[in-house]
């Protein structure tokens, strides 16, 4: 309620789902499925499962994202939403933290012309790109579990013309493109 904020999207994270917290997550933060904008359209996949620390699409969600990309307009940037990781970063450890299935998920994306995919978990900015899509990570705010990048920071999404640009903010200083800092 501290968020002076119009939309918040809020998404399930593995720590959200342990110890039956995802019995009452959806209770304390509701969310909807598909949040649409003038210019984008974000659609949330929930990766997190209880007590375990991969995450998973799933088919019926996949299947659900492919469904449901076709009906925007053209010019709408399409944006997905998940915590967990769908390629894994350079230099953070293991890679059995991405999603189970993350090459369905990324062909799912891919065919449904997604534009950009939003993802935290290992709290280390990055960003891949490929071809026309890309996938921005996001570090902590506020976390001091940091993973190759010690400062907080928060990425910025800013959609211009059919096109997005993803700026990482370091809380307290510089802001700068993504693209810069990988």
């Amino acid at each position: 309620a501290r968020f002076n904020c119009q939309n918040k999207l809020i998404i399930a994270g593995n720590h959200d789902y342990r110890h039956t917290g995802y019995l009452i997550f959806k209770k304390l933060f509701p969310s909807r499925l598909v949040y649409e904008f003038d210019d984008a359209v974000i659609l949330t996949l929930g990766t997190a499962r209880p007590d375990r620390d991969e995450g998973e699409v799933g088919y019926r969600q996949n299947q659900w994202l492919e469904k449901n990309t076709d009906g925007f307009a053209q010019k709408k940037v399409k944006i997905v939403t998940m915590h967990h990781h769908l390629i894994g970063i350079p230099d953070t450890g293991t890679d059995k933290i991405i999603i189970l299935d993350a090459g369905d998920t990324l062909r799912s994306c891919l065919q449904s012309n997604v534009n950009l995919v939003l993802c935290g978990h290992k709290h280390r900015p990055w960003l891949w790109k490929l071809g026309p899509l890309s996938i921005a990570y996001a570090g902590t705010a506020s976390s001091s579990r940091f993973r190759g990048f010690f400062e907080n920071s928060y990425n910025i999404i800013t959609i211009e013309d059919g096109r997005q640009t993803v700026e990482i903010k370091v809380v307290g200083g510089d802001k700068v493109p993504l693209v810069d800092l990988v």
